[in-house]
């Protein structure tokens, strides 16, 4: 094996990574102003499915994005070229990469590249397809069919749309894919492959066949009140509800934005990711694995347990996973994870699946630029075995200079991220 070069070990220590853009789709709202505000007051994005005749499923709601209207966004003729999961992805790029200020050029356009993730891609196309065929066999399929299903129609429509000309890449580590497409797009940096990443992960799986699927595995919660539905770490959560949307993230190299002037929400510190290797759809009841993977990014950021002042946590609302994660935090922080407060705003929005850490870290990064930390709402009755301080309720106003974003999807993917406060004179202190 040949050595590593001196060179690119250098890089890879000192290359710093921020963020200049954001952009986000959601059942909190749409747009990063409309999204954090209603998430940060504790509002609901929870309720009763419109996508469909909700008799076909025993489950009666989801996190619907509302008052989407892709014939608006793209006319009509596109629109009906793009899966919904690629249209909330088009969406949330194109609100970060106005944001950011970004101009993508001939000059630059092999520098910027895009990582967008899903977990089920473009069900509703292939849901369309098979009843198309169903009806009139081969004559009832579309001929974009094909391109529409595929999960990395996000990261093709929007390298498209925006001329985007570095890596390209779409990672389906399923309810864990958010987090592993910013960290990817992170190590593209870092060894010198792009300048600057569109990052984030997009997600529209609210069709019967997905619903009843993880319905009928007992994965989802079985209360049909929008209410107290989603409760994560709450003694008596059920499981699950599904959600809808997009969040996507402009990284940047720091130099790179520093030369342009750009506007910098905050830096891309650490990551780590891990595999649990133990079963198909259960976490390790210890947390073992998720603990390696946070412990795997508070090394890569060069930080320690006491350093996190806000963890946005993966927080389900399934019995495995909030007593799995509360074990894992545990196991990986000791004692320091009893001072810090933990929330998950899926209690809002309903888990997104492959699309859930890519919201959650836009709300990680605004709670760094706003000092507050978003509640956990529905939580009425603490699980004794989910002991740490969960910010029932109620958001607080709280000093946050360190955020560390958990997910951790089926088949035992574990990836954390971790968001610091930009300090331009080169270390956080």
């Amino acid at each position: 094996m040949r050595a590593p070069n001196a060179a690119v070990e250098e890089r890879l220590d000192k290359t710093r990574i921020v963020i200049t853009g954001m952009g986000i789709v959601c059942p909190t709202g749409s747009g990063v102003d409309e999204a954090w505000a209603n998430t940060a007051a504790g509002v609901n994005g929870i309720g009763y499915i419109s996508r469909y005749d909700r008799a076909l499923t025993q489950n009666q709601l989801a996190g619907e994005v509302k008052d989407f209207d892709p014939d608006r966004l793209f006319g009509r003729k596109e629109a009906r070229r793009m899966d919904r999961v690629a249209q909330f992805a088009l969406e949330a790029s194109r609100q970060a990469i106005e944001d950011s200020g970004l101009e993508i050029t001939a000059d630059n356009r092999y520098e910027v590249g895009c990582v967008i993730g899903s977990g089920v891609g473009g069900i509703n196309s292939f849901v369309e397809a098979q009843q198309g065929i169903d009806a009139r066999g081969h004559r009832g399929i579309k001929p974009l069919a094909i391109p529409k299903i595929l999960s990395d129609s996000c990261s093709g429509a929007v390298s498209m749309v925006y001329n985007l000309r570095g890596p390209n890449h779409c990672i389906v580590t399923a309810c864990a894919s958010g987090n592993n497409s910013i960290g990817e797009a992170m190590h593209i940096i870092r060894r010198g492959d792009a300048k600057a990443m569109v990052a984030g992960a997009s997600e529209a799986a609210i069709v019967p066949l997905c619903v009843a699927g993880f319905n009928n595995m007992t994965a989802l919660s079985r209360n049909d009140d929008p209410a107290t539905a989603s409760r994560p770490f709450d003694l008596n959560r059920d499981g699950f509800v599904p959600g809808e949307g997009a969040g996507i993230l402009v990284l940047e190299e720091l130099d790179s934005a520093l030369a342009r002037g750009a506007r910098i929400y905050a830096e891309l510190m650490g990551y780590g990711h891990t595999s649990d290797a133990y079963h198909i759809t259960a976490p390790m009841e210890s947390g073992e694995g998720a603990s390696k993977a946070v412990e795997f990014a508070l090394r890569d950021a060069g930080l320690e347990a006491e350093d996190i002042d806000y963890i946005n946590a993966h927080g389900t609302s399934t019995p495995l996973n909030d007593t799995a994660e509360t074990n894992a935090l545990k196991r990986a922080l000791g004692e320091v994870a009893y001072q810090i407060p933990v929330s998950s705003t899926k209690s809002m929005t309903g888990h997104l699946l492959g699309g859930g850490a890519a919201i959650e870290a836009v709300f990680s990064i605004m709670a760094i630029r706003e000092n507050f930390i978003p509640p956990t709402i529905h939580l009425e009755e603490p699980d004794p075995s989910c002991d740490l301080c969960y910010v029932p309720n109620r958001g607080i106003q709280h000093e946050v200079r360190h955020v560390m974003s958990n997910a951790f999807g089926f088949g035992g993917h574990n990836a954390v991220v971790i968001f610091g406060e930009y300090q331009d004179n080169g270390h956080l202190q």
